[in-house]
This record gives structure tokens, C-alpha cells and sequence, in this order.
């Protein structure tokens, strides 16, 4: 009996041929099995395909734990910054990411919801930093990976649960967790500064829940003038503008600078960002390295100057100054 071969098939079995990887293998599998005409003609390729995808299933599930731990301890970084969110079970994690981000998380009201680290773009006007869901800071549930990724990020935010009764023996877990791991949270521009620490902030989420204020209050003896707290609200867009805009401006400590062509005017779509106290000549070098080494003069519009000012090479950029590059 002829195999009468669907064009879906043919399709799904030349991007078999030509996969490189066993998950783009895997699927182009599946969706031969899905296209193919189910008769007597092709049940001896239906059982060619099912052996085919179950040795590559069975291939992945024994790959090393090890390998599959090492691939969760890092991930790439996108945007402005990359920011671990931190906290103890159903402290709002979750929650604040899905409220800042196009990012869709699972939310539920019980431990250990969230398992893999789960990221998202928060928008701050122009800027996007990424946020990055962790899974609880708990002894139950601590994977070995996420010091990894708290260690390579820019910053922290820790997220607690200003409703929660457990509050308080909740934040010392997490806090004793930290300290064995040798990782110290503190706020960049609160002094003194430890010799080696992790910038970050403290978010209080469901701040609108009944008794949250005397709570925080208590927390914050917890964890001391190293680590500010921020009432917050998934509900309460303004809440989280200000969250975002404390951890772009204060934690990450960055600002926005803008360029543009001589006669022409500046594109304030996408500015670039710098740290703060990034003068002039640092400022063209992270936009070209040529155009560094080859920078004359600069122009520069902004509140600390007149309008098109030349200034200094060491002239301190500002947030929200429009440079004009001169080679």
C-alpha cells in the first residue's frame, strides 16, 4: 500500500535532515509522527519514528546531572543589568515579576512554585533591566545552582512578605543561608561598605495587607541599615515605578545618555547606559573603542551645562545629557 506522504511531512522530515541539535531533532520527529497518514501502509515508519524519538529522549535523561546543574548556574545577561530576586517562600516574587515585565510566571499560594530560574525584561521608561526569578530561600528548597547566579548577577532584590506571620524566622533563614554561603547583601550607597558584597535592595510586596507596616518595621532591625526596605504592591503601579527606578538609579547605579549627529537631533528611544561617574572620553569608548582613541571634542546639552557646551574630556556624564561626538 502506498505511503501517500502528506507535504506537512515531507516538510517535517527535511527539517530532520537538517537539524543540528537532538532538540531540533526531536521535534521535527514529532512532527512527523503528528503528519504522518496513520494506515497499514507507514506502521512500519510509525514504529521507525516512535524508536527514533524514544532514543532521543532517552539519550537526554542521561545526560550528567552535574551538566544539567552547570547550565542553570549561569545565564546570559540582557539588558541594563541582570537582578536576582530573592526571598523566602510565597514572598511575592513572582508576582512583582509578572507585574513589571511581559514575563508569565506560575504564581500560586504554596512553596516551591517556582523551581528553575525564570527571567523577564522590566521596562523602566527607556531602559530595560532583567529580572531574575529565583526559587525560594529556604533550607527545603535551596538548589545548589542559585548562589551561582545571586554571585554573577549585577545586583539583588530581595523580596519579603510584609503579611506574613512567619515573617521574621522566614528572613533569618534566608539570611543564614547567604552568610554560609559567604555572599553579603548590602545597599551601594549606604555606609560603611563592606570590602566584598552583592549590591541590593529589599522590597516589601503586599505592603497593602493589614499589620504590614509593623511587620517591616520588624524586619528591618533583621537586617539593618545595610539593607533598606521598599513598601510595594503588585497592585500599586506607582509602588513598583519607584522600585525600579531605586534600582536603576541606586542599586545598579546607572545612568542614561544620549547621543546625536552634528545638525541632527538626539534619538531619546534608546539612550545608552553607563555607570554613574562615567566622564566623557569613557562614555565614546563603550560606544566605539575608535571612537575614543579618535575623540577631538564634545558637545554636550544637559542640566549640569549651557546647551551644546563644549566640555572637558573628563567632564562627568550625567543622567539624561545628549553628547554630541566630535573626531
Amino acid at each position: 500500500m502506498p505511503a501517500n506522504l502528506t507535504p506537512e511531512y515531507r516538510n517535517a522530515e527535511e527539517r530532520f535532515k537538517a537539524a543540528t541539535t537532538p532538540a531540533e531533532k526531536l521535534a521535527a520527529l514529532e512532527d512527523m509522527l503528528r503528519a504522518i497518514p496513520k494506515h497499514k501502509g507507514t506502521e512500519k515508519m510509525q514504529a521507525d519514528i516512535k524508536r527514533r524519538i524514544a532514543r532521543l529522549k532517552s539519550d537526554a535523561s542521561k545526560k550528567p546531572a552535574v551538566a544539567r546543574q552547570a547550565s542553570l548556574s549561569y545565564l546570559e545577561k540582557e539588558g541594563a543589568g541582570q537582578v536576582v530576586l530573592v526571598g523566602p517562600p510565597n514572598s511575592g516574587k513572582s508576582s512583582i515579576l509578572a507585574a513589571t515585565s511581559a514575563a508569565k510566571p506560575e504564581i500560586a499560594n504554596y512553596p516551591g512554585t517556582t523551581r528553575l530560574p525564570f527571567p523577564g525584561m522590566a521596562i523602566f521608561e527607556n531602559v530595560q533591566v532583567q529580572l531574575v526569578d529565583l526559587p525560594p530561600f529556604s533550607k527545603e528548597l535551596l538548589q545548589p545552582w542559585m548562589m551561582s547566579l545571586v554571585r554573577n548577577a549585577d545586583a539583588a532584590l530581595v523580596v519579603i512578605d510584609a503579611g506574613d506571620d512567619d515573617l521574621l524566622s522566614h528572613i533569618e533563614e534566608m539570611m543564614e543561608i547567604l552568610e554560609e554561603a559567604r555572599v553579603t547583601l548590602h545597599h551601594p550607597k549606604v555606609e560603611p561598605l563592606p570590602e566584598r558584597f552583592k549590591p541590593a535592595c529589599v522590597a516589601a510586596s503586599k505592603y497593602d495587607l493589614p499589620d504590614s507596616s509593623y511587620r517591616v518595621e520588624l524586619a528591618a532591625e533583621i537586617f539593618g541599615p545595610g539593607l533598606p526596605i521598599m513598601p510595594v504592591s503588585s497592585n500599586d503601579p506607582e509602588s513598583l515605578t519607584a522600585l525600579l527606578r531605586h534600582v536603576f538609579y541606586d542599586v545598579l547605579d546607572l545612568i542614561r545618555i544620549y547621543t546625536r549627529a552634528p545638525g541632527k537631533k538626539p534619538d531619546f528611544n534608546e539612550p545608552f547606559v553607563v555607570p554613574r561617574n562615567t566622564d566623557v572620553v569613557e562614555a565614546a569608548r563603550r560606544i566605539h573603542k575608535d571612537l575614543a582613541k579618535n575623540l577631538k571634542y564634545a558637545k554636550v546639552w544637559g542640566s549640569s551645562v549651557f546647551d551644546g557646551q563644549m566640555v572637558p574630556r573628563d567632564y562627568i556624564m550625567q543622567d539624561g545629557d545628549v553628547v554630541e561626538f566630535h573626531a
